[in-house]
């Protein structure tokens, strides 16, 4: 044996930033880009890492980058690779450069390609409680990926919506606190006295007469159209009987909360010029 004889050095790993570089490169050597729109977009897994997703495993180490072409464009995977053909390309978060997807749908086209329920569980959850988008977003790309018949998705899906509001209700506490708002009643259940159930309240200043719910309708639910007519109707109620509603959706309280802290102030306020509301019984939720 020749111990003299030159060692081949071993090739260096690559590092994420090189791999996800490296498949935008792949949808560049062939065909013909399109003259406008974005040409190529990172998606699913690599996208959510490159988004900060701790849940996410890093670019580096991903099986293969999924990345998004028009659906015109002849592209084929390779072992790097997964070509993701689509008729409605997103528009691209530039993050270091990269055109990435948005959370919502780097999240879906992720959740197509998991069986685990624990990981689509722990990429969901994370979307919602780290900021990075509301519940409903995420449950309309699901939808129009039509992910919504697969159980553990659905399973997943049901505690994400526990979730946003979990979160929509810290965010309103914080904004109470946060504003010197006058404390109110949480979470409380209205009745006429001897009479109807008049509806739940996620907050009520019964002094002021002015209550504040929280729209965490599921975008997933048939009944989307027969829930928002149980809101107006019970907002009507209530409002004949001399009770301000203000309503409140997780994405105001999450990108205005100072704003929505205003209308609420003014409606505690402008009571002083209605006349007194009706008297009504108020009960733990």
């Amino acid at each position: 044996m020749n111990h003299n004889a030159p060692i081949s050095p071993r090739p260096l790993p690559r590092s994420g930033d090189d791999r996800v570089r490296e498949a935008l490169h792949h949808t560049r050597r062939r065909g013909a880009v399109p003259a406008q729109g974005t040409e190529a977009v990172i998606t699913g897994l690599a996208a959510l890492a490159l988004h900060g997703f701790s849940s996410a495993p890093p670019t580096a180490v991903v099986d293969r980058i999924d990345v998004l072409v028009p659906r015109v464009r002849r592209l084929k995977s390779t072992a790097l690779v997964r070509v993701v053909r689509t008729p409605d390309m997103p528009e691209a978060v530039q993050l270091d450069g990269v055109p990435v997807a948005p959370v919502a749908r780097a999240l879906a086209d992720a959740v197509d390609g998991l069986a685990d329920a624990g990981v689509v569980r722990r990429l969901l959850t994370e979307a919602v409680r780290g900021g990075h988008c509301e519940p409903s977003a995420v449950v309309r790309e699901l939808s129009r990926a039509r992910l919504l018949s697969r159980p553990h998705v659905v399973d997943a899906v049901d505690l994400l919506l526990a979730e946003g509001r979990a979160v929509a209700e810290d965010r309103l506490y914080e904004m109470v606190r946060a504003f010197a708002l006058p404390d109110p009643l949480w979470n409380v259940d209205l009745r006429l006295p001897g009479g109807p159930h008049l509806g739940g309240l996620d907050a009520y200043w019964p002094d002021q007469a002015v209550a504040v719910e929280l729209d965490t309708r599921s975008p997933r639910l048939d009944d989307g159209d027969a829930l928002w007519t149980e809101y107006t109707r019970k907002r009507e109620v209530l409002e004949r009987l001399g009770i301000t509603v203000v309503h409140l959706t997780p994405r105001k309280l999450r990108d205005s909360l100072e704003q929505q802290a205003t209308v609420v102030r003014t409606a505690l306020m402008a009571a002083t010029d209605r006349e007194p509301a009706a008297y009504v019984v108020v009960l733990p939720r």
